[in-house]
Parts: C-alpha cells; structure tokens; sequence
C-alpha cells in the first residue's frame, strides 16, 4: 500500500507553550503509525535514483563495479533502519497482565540498546534507554518497552523528541501512577564530524506522575539505573 510520511513536528505559532510549561505532544505522535496511507509516496526505483545522485554528487562514479547495486543496497537498508514509521506504538502496550499479586512499586527495565538516526545530518545516534513505570493494578510484558523504544528510533529523531515520546506513549496507553524515562546516547553527527569529538554523551530525561512530583522517587530511579 502506498503511504506518505507524515510531519511529526508542530510549527505553528500557537503550537508554543507558556514558559515554565511542559510541552504536550499531539497523541499522533505516539499513539499511531506515522505514515498515512491516503497519499502515494515515491517508489522504489526513484528512490533508488534519488540514491544514484547523490553518489554522482560526491564525485563517484555510478556505474563502477561496486557501485551498480548500491542504490538497490540503501534503499533496502532504509526499509529496515527506518520501519518505525509503519509500525503503531500503542499496539505494542495494548496487553497487559493482571497477576501481579498486588505489587505497587515501580517496574524498571535498564541498559535497553538502541540506535536511531539525527534528523538533522541523517547520521546514527546510538546508546541506552532506561525506562520506569509504576503500574496500577496491570503491567505490560517487559519486551515491549524494548520493543517500544525501537519503534520510535527507527525514526529521524531528534534525542530529546524520542525521550519525551517513550514517556507520553506509556502514560497514555498504561495510565501508570508514573513513568520515568533516561537516554543516554552518542552522536556521530558531533563525533566523526563538525567538532569531532568522540565519546562525548548526552542525557535526556523525562518524568511524569510520582517520578515528576517526587524527587525521592527520582533519586531512586537514577541509583538504580546507575547501579550504585
């Protein structure tokens, strides 16, 4: 089925939120697929020109041996790299499990790898997400919010955007008593280009519900992710 993806980035002026305000994120940000399936989108064969050009930009030579399937190669690597967008976050939290035996702590799944792409240079970002949430009365497979995080990577992202979509897509769906989410992450776009400098890290994080209001939770959540 032809698809079209779609702006995922409000831009309009009343879109700002008052200083001091957390900004809310439209839930078709993370609730549904990112792809509306009424427009057509390119085809393969103009992506893999589109491919073919850029190549011929950087000064290569297109029809050399090892060149001739490349077009083909990239545009069958951004199917994979970039499957998060046909994929619908909210499906992946729709089963919970009720036997929990009347547990009422948070539940914390660290050390999640991922790897996702800068929307600004199209370069990797790669690194770990750390994710809590305190369930009422049902949880959801730990898998899934493994799986969760790799459906919004697998999306041009921006680190900040990707932290607060994890967080919002898990409040909306579980309605937990809160959600704590950490990303820790390295950015090619700043460490084999621009100012190059390698092993530099940056954190995000996001925290709504008791982690927001409690910084005794928070302390909590960060030593256990530390492992301390």
């Amino acid at each position: 089925m032809d698809a079209t993806i779609k702006s995922i980035r409000p831009n309009k002026p009343s879109d700002k939120q008052p200083e001091g305000r957390a900004a809310e994120l439209d839930p078709a940000e993370f609730l549904a697929a990112a792809v509306r399936a009424d427009q057509p989108r390119p085809a393969r064969a103009e992506a893999e020109r589109a491919v073919k050009t850029l190549l011929a930009y950087i000064g290569e030579n297109t029809e050399r041996e090892g060149l001739l399937d490349t077009p083909r190669r990239v545009v069958e690597a951004f199917d994979e790299l970039y499957q998060g967008y046909h994929q619908c976050p909210a499906e992946v939290l729709d089963r919970t499990f009720g036997e929990t035996a009347g547990y009422d702590d948070f539940v914390l799944v660290r050390d999640i790898e991922f790897t996702s792409q800068c929307e600004h240079h199209m370069m990797p970002f790669y690194g770990k997400a750390h994710i809590a949430y305190t369930p009422v009365e049902r949880v959801v497979g730990l898998s899934k919010l493994a799986r969760l995080t790799d459906i919004f990577a697998r999306r041009l992202q921006t680190q900040e955007h990707l932290t607060a979509q994890i967080a919002a897509a898990i409040d909306e769906v579980l309605k937990p008593r809160g959600v704590a989410v950490l990303i820790e992450a390295e950015h090619t776009c700043m460490s084999v280009r621009g100012v190059a400098k390698h092993g530099a890290s940056t954190f995000t994080s996001r925290f709504t519900g008791m982690f927001r209001d409690n910084p005794a939770e928070q302390a909590r959540f960060l030593t256990l992710v530390r492992g301390t």
